[in-house]
């Protein structure tokens, strides 16, 4: 299977980089993930829809990933096609205002260029690992913004191969969620309006946050980030913590000692570890306070 998909793709994108049985380890903050069959990593646009288009003419699964950074991998990994766009659609270009953004770019560089353009609005972004395209998929949040905040545009990819546009208000933005989740699209590029402002001030700002963020979370170890949603009315991690479930670790998978809201990588965790860890968390703080704890991480991968 490998090697037709790698001849048929290689035969109609002649510039995207294409691996095979690919270790999804190599690709996601959690370190952790079987291979997958192909990794279609594009140059432009172009050849994004290109491998996504071969890959439905030819009934081959397929998933479009961007920087990995709350994905959990099986650990038998992925059949069929993952195409990445995180190193070839990263361009991000400024006009007045207005910042426009390929899907694969990443969220801190935006927020770097936002700074370098004294433009106020990104700064709760900055240091939020992923890229822009799985930012607005999931409506990317910390420290009171969100990603609806200053979304002007969004152009996806619908599930018939055309190429549609939404503003803010057709979004459906909520709380880690959007329209883009809702009808499996793809996003391509990111229209962000900003707003004019102190240079001085929206460093400090940024800084200051990077600093609350280095101080309070696990940024030294394997992670996919918070790995449970805020459930209405409460916070995971102290309800976790409440629960007494700081620091309990399942082989090379554990509850941060640092910030419960976490489960890292201690070196050679394995999915099945930290989903154990995850269906633990969600009984005990169930039996406990009667709330049910949902993933924000993504779960992929053959079972």
């Amino acid at each position: 299977m490998e090697n037709n998909l790698n001849r048929l793709l290689s035969e109609q994108l002649k510039f995207a980089k294409i691996l095979i049985d690919e270790p999804m380890k190599n690709h996601t903050s959690f370190k952790i993930g079987g291979p997958v069959d192909v990794m279609v990593i594009p140059t432009c646009e172009e050849e994004l829809v290109e491998a996504i288009n071969i890959c439905k003419k030819n009934d081959i699964d397929y998933y479009v990933m961007g920087n990995g950074t709350n994905l959990l991998v099986s650990d038998k990994g992925i059949r069929g096609v993952v195409i990445k766009n995180s190193e070839g659609l990263g361009n991000i270009s400024v006009e007045g205002n207005t910042i426009k953004a390929q899907a694969g770019a990443l969220v801190t560089v935006a927020s770097k260029i936002a700074l370098k353009n004294s433009l106020t609005g990104l700064e709760f972004a900055s240091g939020i690992p992923g890229s822009i395209g799985g930012a607005v998929t999931m409506n990317a949040g910390a420290y009171g913004g969100e990603m609806k905040d200053i979304v002007a545009k969004v152009k996806c990819l619908d599930g018939n191969g055309n190429i549609v546009e939404y503003t803010r208000d057709e979004m459906n933005f909520r709380y880690r969620g959007s329209r883009i989740e809702d009808e499996n699209l793809i996003a391509l590029e990111v229209e962000m309006e900003l707003r004019k402002g102190n240079f001085e001030k929206i460093e400090k700002t940024m800084r200051e946050l990077t600093e609350k963020r280095n101080s309070k979370q696990p940024l030294h170890l394997p992670s996919g980030g918070s790995t449970f949603k805020r459930p209405e009315g409460h916070f995971a991690g102290k309800l976790i913590d409440d629960s007494g479930l700081r620091g309990v670790r399942y082989k090379d998978a554990q509850i941060s000692d640092k910030h419960c809201g976490f489960i890292v990588n201690l070196g050679n965790a394995r999915c099945k570890d930290v989903t154990t860890l995850i269906q633990l968390v969600q009984k005990v703080v169930k039996d406990n306070f009667d709330v049910c704890l949902e993933p924000e991480i993504k779960i992929i991968g053959e079972k």
